[in-house]
């Protein structure tokens, strides 16, 4: 009975056994089931995606290619046009050649019947002077004085009219030789075109703000014109303050305080008095590394620390529109430049170019002209003589004798009418025309004068029987004489008479 029981027992744990095993199967096929459609249904995900982006992307590539095209396309246009361009040139300059080439042979052509000619009649003078000989019965001492008597007036106009030529061609290999050494110190000088404005205003956040700089009955405006020295103009303008003063320094350092002040919110005498302080500060540390690059640009070093001071104030110096200090700086280069090209000295005329308008950073305090004040201070701390007289010297205050000086002079004069580097008014420009023009017309014997090249070169027109070829010599130069002394100009001015004689007959 009892191994019964063990058998039934045993039975029924071997089917409970199968029957676990079954179910644990059953389970593990239906989630191996869930499983493989999980990774059907995100495989079908992954293609769809897949196709997707593979379809942008071609998308994509064809728009990219085909912007390409257009643009290769636009180039390949570009670059035939400018091809066409330089055939046409080309051929321009061939037929300008060819031009040349004729008009050369027509001169050598007339030059060969001119000498012909001039052989013909040497040949008649001696056959001449051998009949007046022959028939005169005088002696050949009496026929040589009055040969020469005859001739005297000839060989006078003779000798003047090659004066005049060798003037002419001594003044044009001169004039060809300055061009030269200018045109490379020119071309070799390259410069940003810097305008400033000598006015200097200050945003302001809101009109509010005006009512807290000015403070009650006018406490904070009146501290604050006492602590820099300048003017506060502060009127119906929007959301704008002018500082107006002639001294640039003060001007900046009123800037400086106000923009300070303004973006603080505290503004009391107290407080200005203390943020006037720190501007004065900063613009001094400004001055002191502005006037030590410019010395670091320029090449000339060892300048006493006074000089480097003064050349940094011309930061904040403009003339006619133009920052002085970066004309300083292109005064130094072009001087040295010039200095190599004639064989002079090119640190020293560095120096004197970097030095030539130091008087501008004080000539709202001294009166005088700057050049002049300038060279007073250059002798207080310059050993140089010649760099002393060179500053004084660049703007005709005083004569001019030295070479260094006419190298600055010259520099000063191309940095000074470059293209771009001065402001002038439009009343100003017509002003100077007019100018050129009446003290052509002031002559007697001139038709007609205009002013061209914007006022840097004067056509004068004389009356063909009131002037002659000497006559014209005369007035062009007394006419750039007048205008010398009359007008300043940066630069030269071209003075050209023209006398036009004009014979009509008529064949019947």
């Amino acid at each position: 009975m009892s191994s019964y029981i063990y058998i039934l027992l045993a039975l029924s744990l071997l089917l409970g056994v199968l029957v676990g095993y079954y179910v644990r199967q059953l389970v593990a096929n239906q989630q191996i089931l869930g499983t493989r459609k999980e990774a059907e249904r995100l495989l079908t995900e992954a293609t769809n995606r897949h196709r997707e982006l593979l379809r942008d992307a071609r998308e994509e590539a064809r728009k990219v290619r085909n912007a390409a095209e257009a643009e290769n396309k636009e180039h390949r246009l570009q670059l035939q046009r400018l091809e066409n361009r330089l055939d046409q040139k080309e051929a321009a300059v061939e037929r300008k050649l060819a031009a040349v080439g004729r008009r050369e042979k027509e001169i050598d052509d007339r030059g060969r019947e001119l000498q012909t000619a001039r052989d013909e009649l040497d040949d008649l003078k001696r056959q001449e002077v051998i009949k007046l000989e022959q028939l005169s019965g005088f002696t050949c001492d009496e026929a040589r004085r009055m040969l020469l008597a005859t001739l005297e007036d000839e060989v006078k106009e003779e000798a003047a009219r090659q004066v005049r030529l060798w003037e002419a061609q001594v003044k044009e290999e001169a004039d060809r030789s300055a061009q030269y050494i200018l045109a490379t110190a020119i071309q070799r000088c390259t410069a940003d075109v810097v305008s400033e404005t000598t006015v200097s205003t200050v945003p302001l956040p809101s009109d509010e703000m005006k009512g807290r700089l000015i403070g009650r009955e006018g406490r904070n405006i009146r501290a604050l014109e006492q602590a820099t020295g300048v003017d506060l103009i502060i009127d119906d303008t929007p959301e704008m303050v002018t500082i107006s003063s002639f001294a640039p320094v003060r001007r900046e350092i009123a800037r400086i305080a106000l923009n300070k002040l303004i973006l603080d919110g505290r503004i009391h005498p107290a407080r200005i008095e203390e943020v006037v302080e720190k501007a004065k500060a900063e613009v001094e540390a400004t001055i002191k590394a502005e006037g030590e690059n410019a010395c670091f640009e320029a090449g000339v070093p060892g300048l006493h620390p006074e000089l480097v001071k003064l050349i940094g104030q011309l930061k904040y110096r403009t003339s006619y529109g133009q920052n002085v200090l970066q004309h300083s700086l292109e005064v130094a280069f072009l001087s040295g430049m010039i200095a190599d090209e004639i064989g002079a000295d090119a640190s020293v005329a560095r120096r004197a170019g970097l030095l030539h308008d130091i008087g501008k950073a004080v000539d709202y305090e001294v009166e005088g002209s700057h050049a002049i004040i300038g060279a007073n201070l250059v002798r207080q701390w310059e050993k140089s003589e010649e760099i002393v007289r060179a500053v004084g010297e660049h703007h005709g205050e005083v004569m001019t004798t030295s070479t260094l000086g006419f190298i600055v002079a010259a520099a000063d004069a191309i940095s000074g009418s470059r293209p771009g580097a001065r402001r002038e008014s439009l009343e100003q420009y017509l002003k100077r025309v007019r100018e050129l023009e009446d003290i052509a017309t002031g002559f007697s014997g001139v038709e007609k004068a205009y002013a061209i090249q914007a006022g840097r070169e004067v056509r004068v027109l004389v009356k063909p029987e009131e002037t002659d070829d000497l006559g014209a010599v005369r007035l062009a130069r007394d006419i750039s004489k007048r205008i010398e002394e009359c007008l300043t100009y940066p630069g030269q001015i071209r003075v050209v008479v023209a006398r036009q004689t004009t014979a009509v007959e008529y064949a019947k």
